[in-house]
């Protein structure tokens, strides 16, 4: 099913070109409110952590088409020295802090603004997990990625991998209005409540399949 197909009309014309201008005025309107807030986080990373101050990573967006997701830095910058590091020992403290009210997010309503992602969808994962899904997981790829999605609002990170796949494609199969409104509503309460930030072990989630990924995670 492809987005065109399963997202319903407003106003007469496809939801999906609905939803792309409400992105991007919102991703606008908020990264000119937030300005001061955004200048405040990147400095705390830089006198915490030191440059760069953003991260950027390769990921898959619609149709699997790779873009440089961009978010505040949560972890240390492994030098290599001793060999390479976990996830969960780079993740410093400012960091987990970032992660827990989301605020490391922010920067991502750039990859909004430019039409790569979307406020609401399937989140974007890792490039070497591309070769793991079934036919059917692969559908996540059907929609932009979202800030968030289906997925964060029913249990994030602590989800196991088989079902926040299957919330991914759910709601590529369900999208709409009403269902985006529901998700960021939900989402607000979620990060109030800083619910579901990593899996137990880890620093967000155990890597897909056989992949393991360097960097900053899947989250």
């Amino acid at each position: 099913m492809s987005e065109q197909s399963g997202c319903g009309q407003v106003g007469g014309r496809p939801y999906a070109a609905f939803k792309r201008l409400i992105d991007a005025t919102t991703a606008a309107v908020l990264l000119v409110v937030l300005l001061p807030v955004l200048a405040s986080t990147a400095a705390v990373v830089w006198v915490t952590m030191g440059p760069p101050v953003l991260f950027r990573q390769a990921r898959p967006g619609r149709y699997g088409e790779l873009f440089d997701l961009i978010k505040f830095r949560t972890m240390r910058i492994d030098d290599g020295a001793g060999g390479p590091e976990t996830d969960a020992v780079r993740l410093t403290r400012t960091g987990r802090w970032l992660r827990a009210t989301s605020l490391d997010e922010l920067p991502t309503l750039w990859n909004v603004l430019r039409g790569q992602m979307s406020l609401v969808g399937p989140r974007p994962l890792l490039p070497a997990y591309l070769d793991l899904y079934t036919p059917e997981q692969a559908r996540r790829h059907e929609v932009r990625p979202g800030i968030t999605g289906l997925a964060q609002v029913n249990g994030r990170n602590a989800l196991s991998w088989e079902d926040r796949l299957r919330l991914d494609v759910r709601y590529v199969e369900r999208h709409s209005m009403r269902l985006d409104l529901s998700i960021l509503i939900r989402t607000a309460t979620t990060v109030l409540r800083r619910t579901g930030i990593s899996a137990d072990g880890h620093a967000t989630m155990p890597a897909f399949g056989p992949a393991s990924a360097t960097g900053e995670s899947t989250r």
